[in-house]
């Protein structure tokens, strides 16, 4: 069955508040979905204001619906077999008054909310509320269909009605909301009221969203300046607007009277008649066609031009660009003449005359050329520009300055499993003005990169996130490797949007390799150089390029960095100098094209010390010996020092001292820690040699010592001297008897008496007489010399030689040598300053002697005497 049209419809919501009774029945029972209701309401009063009274009397049989005016009421009663039956107004006032205390008039205004997601019913009580006792409960009941009213029916209805709860504030307002609306859908609805036993029904009603929204008010109200010099008043249209709107402007304040003006534009020329006062604007907006509400008041811009105004009062700009501002100066109510204004930059420089332009006779605009970034002064981000009169009497009031450095360097660099992209980039945010907001806009092309990349129209942000490096990173998750994604920083603020230089990148270009794994490094005991191998993921030989860094193991590493660009077997040769000690290593790649970027270095290895060969020779060694008059033997302890690596090859494992004695006896013994070794000497002649041992095997050449009673009494050492050249060097200077055995060495043997600790020694060439021993010595200290010549046969006597204060003829003499080079070298340097001073006396004496042939005067002087005088 169709829905009832007759004088019985099915309410249209207005574009506006409407009033709406709701009567109990004389039976309780819930109104049919066939319900009728008052025809469509009348226009009464300003700005479109609809009212309609409808009263609806429900029974189990039969029910009335009525369109009430202030003269006449229009009423059917409807009954189960939809017959009709029309009521005068004098029959309706008698069925008012049977239902006295029963009617309740409700004020309901509905809407859809600016976002266009949600749907609004506000609902206001207006008579005496004696049918509710206590609390009440309100619901909204509604079912959208894609099909117009007309084509309803009853058993489309049927079932899929929905129900929404109604908040209540006390008996004042309830509050309604639908969300998700479906804006061009036709929505059937009715409200109920519940108190108690008592059940109220209001009549059907219905709308389209489309048909009733109430937008945002517009938004960044200001005002601007044209080229001729007139204001005109801006906004921005609000958002999720889906049709075209108009406009209503506003004007109140200081001025004759309010003025109103609707227009179709998002701005308003006002020109300069309200220059030299001070107003407030505000603007609204609703649909330019068809109905709707209009918007809540905008939030009122003050217009002060009482005084000085700029336009723009502050501007957000990007270093390198050229930014004009315009002034109108009113000084006391006087407009001051375009051509009397004057710039100043933060009061402290006057912009040149040259940059100024009149735009009229009371507008002035001032144009900055490549302008530089604003460097903070405080808490201020910004240049401030003052309209000045010819007096240099400037307002208090200035225009902002904002710039900005807007290149931003943005990298990025794909992982290893070509997957994921990673963008960085850093941006300053100290310098930028308060409230401004960066945001990574990119674009994807489909195959490639421009060579001059610009910001497309299309765009989408994508999410960064602040690193603990003050660094941004955002990742590209899927990834289109070949595909060309220019991307830009934007700089968000409310005086306007920045955006970096573009730049584009190629995900395939940007790879960076994971780091070659299973590196393994030795030195190779044979050749002596560094051998290093690797392991690499998911790439071809071909494809890759290597670097290796090593360095000696120790404190101050110092990397060294060798290149490879092609290494198929993943292996390489590296020659060092020093094959005796631990190397760290670290290994890494690249595209072998260039592209992209070097992979982080792999984990370092470090090499192990192997002997290389056996050592090349002994240590040198020394004995020191001990009477025992007890045992009437004597205590021999021989002391070497550790052979360096370059000798030993690379380590020493152990020593061994061979013996041979003269009784033709030989025997071992082996040392395997430490540099000293003591026996007892009870034959006359009795010779050592110590080998080193390493894991290869054990010195070939040796250092050997004999040990003979009779040598040791050989003395060929006629005189010992020592004379200190600081504290740190001692000059040890010895004269020989001509000898009757051949000297194969000398060993030097000192000590601090005054300290207890042990002798130290030193092995020198056979064929000089004097030696530099370097030590800590202190001058004041007694110390010891002692130099013992050394034959094939044995050891001879020692020479002594004690302190430094005893010295002899010959100590002096010594010094005397030492002495004289450099008296001499003085005595030279001394000369040569005195000859090259008389040559300048004499230049500088004669200079400016004239030429006698040209001077009369000086004709037969002599000067060449004069010279030689001088």
């Amino acid at each position: 069955m169709p829905l009832i049209v007759t004088h019985c419809m099915v309410h249209q919501i207005p574009a506006s508040s409407f009033t709406f009774p709701c009567m109990s029945p004389n039976e309780a029972s819930v109104m049919p979905p066939t319900s009728g209701v008052v025809e469509s309401p009348r226009l009464n009063g300003d700005h479109g204001t609809f009212e309609t009274d409808s009263l609806v009397l429900v029974t189990k049989e039969s029910f009335l619906c009525c369109r009430w005016s202030e003269t006449c009421a229009n009423c059917s009663l409807y009954t189960a077999g939809m017959e009709t039956k029309k009521f005068i107004s004098s029959e309706i006032s008698v069925l008012a008054s049977q239902q006295t205390g029963r009617v309740l008039i409700w004020a309901l205004q509905c809407w859809t909310k600016g976002d266009l997601e949600l749907f609004i019913c506000i609902l206001k009580l207006s008579n005496k509320k004696s049918l509710l006792n206590g609390e009440f409960t309100v619901n909204l009941l509604y079912v959208p269909s894609e099909l117009s009213l007309e084509d309803m029916t009853t058993d489309s209805l049927k079932g899929k009605f929905m129900v929404t709860h109604c908040n209540c504030n006390g008996y004042v307002k309830c509050e309604c909301h639908i969300p998700s609306l479906k804006l061009n859908y036709t929505y059937v609805m009715w409200l109920n009221f519940i108190n108690g036993a008592t059940f109220l029904q209001s009549p059907l009603m219905s709308l389209k969203p489309i048909n009733v929204v109430k937008p945002e008010p517009p938004l960044n109200l200001r005002i601007e300046m044209i080229d001729k010099g007139e204001l005109k008043i801006c906004w921005s249209n609000p958002v999720m607007t889906p049709y075209p709107l108009q406009y209503e402007v506003k004007f109140s304040g200081n001025v004759t009277q309010n003025a109103w003006q609707v227009v179709t534009e998002t701005s308003l020329i006002i020109g300069n008649k309200l220059v030299g006062s001070s107003y407030w604007v505000q603007v609204r907006c609703k649909s330019l066609h068809g109905p709707g509400f209009w918007s809540d008041w905008s939030t009122p811009y003050n217009l002060n031009t009482e005084d000085v105004i700029y336009f723009p009062p502050k501007i957000l700009t990007s270093v390198g660009s050229n930014v004009s501002f315009h002034c109108i100066y009113n000084d006391k109510n006087k407009m001051i003449l375009s051509k009397k204004i004057v710039w100043w930059l933060n009061l402290a420089e006057e912009i040149p005359a040259s940059q100024y332009t009149l735009v009229n006779d009371h507008v002035s605009k001032v144009t900055l050329f490549n302008v530089n970034e604003t460097k903070p002064r405080g808490k201020f981000f910004y240049n401030a520009l003052f309209c000045c009169n010819q007096n240099k009497e400037c307002h208090h009031r200035y225009a902002e300055l904002y710039v900005v450095d807007v290149n931003i360097n943005i990298t990025c660099e794909t992982d290893g499993n070509l997957t994921k992209m990673i963008c960085r980039w850093s941006a300053n945010t100290n310098k930028l003005p308060a409230g401004s907001s960066l945001q990574l806009k990119y674009y994807r092309n489909s195959i490639y990169c421009s060579d001059f990349p610009s910001i497309p129209s299309k765009s989408e942000a994508k999410e960064c996130h602040l690193q603990r490096n003050q660094y941004y990173e955002c990742t590209f998750e899927p990834l289109h490797l070949y595909s060309g994604y220019t991307m830009w920083i934007e700089i968000k603020h409310l005086l306007g949007t920045l955006e970096s230089p573009p730049t584009c990148v190629i995900p395939k270009h940007v790879e960076k390799p994971f780091p070659p794994t299973n590196i393994k490094a030795e030195i190779a005991r044979n050749a002596g150089v560094l051998n290093v191998s690797w392991t690499n993921q998911a790439f071809p030989n071909s494809d890759l390029k290597f670097q290796i860094q090593y360095s000696v193991d120790r404190k101050d590493i110092s990397w060294k960095v060798s290149e490879f660009s092609a290494a198929p077997t993943r292996s390489a040769i590296i020659k060092v100098l020093d094959l005796c000690v631990v190397y760290i290593v670290q290994v890494r790649c690249s595209r072998l094209d260039g592209l992209g970027y070097w992979s982080d270095w792999s984990k370092s290895v470090h090499t192990v010390v192997k002997d290389i060969k056996a050592p090349l020779r002994g240590p040198e060694f020394w004995r020191v010996i001990n009477e025992d008059p007890e045992r009437k033997q004597k205590n021999v302890t021989l002391l070497w020092k550790p052979l360096m690596k370059n000798h030993s090859l690379c380590s020493v494992s152990r020593y061994i001292v061979k013996h041979h004695t003269s009784e033709n006896k030989s025997w071992t013994d082996s040392v395997a820690n430490g540099t000293t070794y003591t026996f007892s000497w009870t034959k006359h002649v009795h010779t050592i040699t110590v080998l080193a041992v390493n894991s290869v095997g054990a010195s070939s050449v040796n250092f050997n010592l004999t040990l003979s009673q009779q040598m040791s009494t050989v003395n060929i050492v006629q005189s010992l001297s020592a004379y200190p050249v600081n504290s740190s060097c001692v000059i040890l200077s010895w004269t020989l008897s001509p000898p009757m055995h051949v000297v194969t060495s000398f060993v030097i043997e000192w000590k601090n008496l005054n300290e207890e600790k042990e002798i130290k020694w030193i092995r020198t060439a056979p064929n000089i007489s004097k030696y530099y021993i370097y030590d800590h010595f202190i001058l004041i200290e007694k110390y010891q010399f002692r130099l013992y010549p050394i034959f094939l046969e044995g050891v001879g006597i020692r020479n002594i030689f004690l302190s430094f204060s005893e010295r002899s003829e010959k100590q002096n003499d010594a010094g005397f040598y030492v002495i004289l080079p450099i008296v001499i070298s003085s005595s030279l340097l001394l000369l040569g300053t005195l000859l090259i001073s008389h040559q300048r006396m004499k230049k500088l004496f004669w200079e400016d002697v004239p030429n006698p042939k040209n001077c009369s005067w000086a004709q037969g002087v002599n000067f060449q005497k004069r010279m030689d005088i001088l």
